[in-house]
């Protein structure tokens, strides 16, 4: 094709903003650790005070997501990687290869996302990941600024529940998500719920969790609360009832 595809297009607009964004390396790489942290905290307060939208100030927080990871995990974005975090970001799949470093690209959505305060809920397979991402790229969210929650099997105290939902960026497996949204929905007041508001979230092996996961259903059942006696009597008298009659 002449001009290339769609898709092509899309990719090479998303190849010059991460040219703007190297642009920005030398300018953060110039900063302290406090000056990096106090750069970051002032692109969250124009965010949080709707002075700046998550689009504006995305280019900046990828230069500093990626500075701080050099420093602290000691792994650069390259520049698929940072075309991965933008596909992320505007709610779409990236397909990375084996190698791209999938977890690291996460990590540029997960820091702009989680800056409006509404929580960002990663997504794994399984525990292990979960686990393991938490507590590996956890050391630069921390460095950030953000609180991380990773949610088990292990954990059953809905209080300690509560307090990995409650963090900034959230770890867990989909059947925890699931089932915790399930138990969720049968409290009988808000305050018992142990998920906060659903905003963002980053699905790992997307094809396996809402594909092949997906074919087994995720079923809770809970106690009966009234006699359904009440139900058989209900239905004896509509049975009874005449279209059209009207009561005397």
């Amino acid at each position: 094709m002449l001009f290339g595809s769609k898709n092509d297009k899309i990719v090479k607009g998303y190849l010059k903003r991460a040219q703007k964004i190297n642009k920005l390396e030398d300018q953060y790489k110039q900063l302290s650790d406090d000056e990096l942290k106090n750069a970051f905290t002032e692109l969250k307060n124009a965010v949080q005070a709707n002075e700046k939208t998550l689009d504006d100030v995305l280019n900046d927080s990828f230069a500093i997501t990626r500075e701080a990871s050099t420093r602290v995990l000691g792994m650069r974005h390259h520049d698929v990687q940072l075309v991965g975090g933008m596909v992320l970001h505007n709610n779409s799949i990236a397909e990375m290869k084996t190698g791209e470093g999938k977890t690291l690209v996460a990590t540029l959505s997960v820091v702009l996302n989680a800056m409006v305060g509404k929580g960002v809920h990663i997504v794994t397979v399984n525990d292990y990941l979960a686990s393991r991402d938490s507590e590996e790229m956890g050391k630069l969210y921390n460095f950030l600024g953000y609180s991380v929650g990773c949610l088990t099997d292990e954990i059953h105290d809905e209080v300690l529940k509560k307090e990995q939902y409650d963090c900034d960026i959230t770890y867990g497996t989909n059947n925890e998500y699931g089932f915790d949204y399930l138990r969720d929905n049968m409290k009988t007041r808000a305050e018992e719920k142990v998920q906060r508001e659903h905003h963002y979230a980053i699905v790992d092996e997307v094809d396996s969790i809402l594909i092949d996961e997906a074919r087994t259903p995720l079923i809770i059942s809970g106690p009966v609360q009234r006699d359904t006696v009440h139900y058989v009597q209900a239905n004896k008298i509509a049975l009874q009832m005449e279209k059209g009659a009207k009561a005397d």
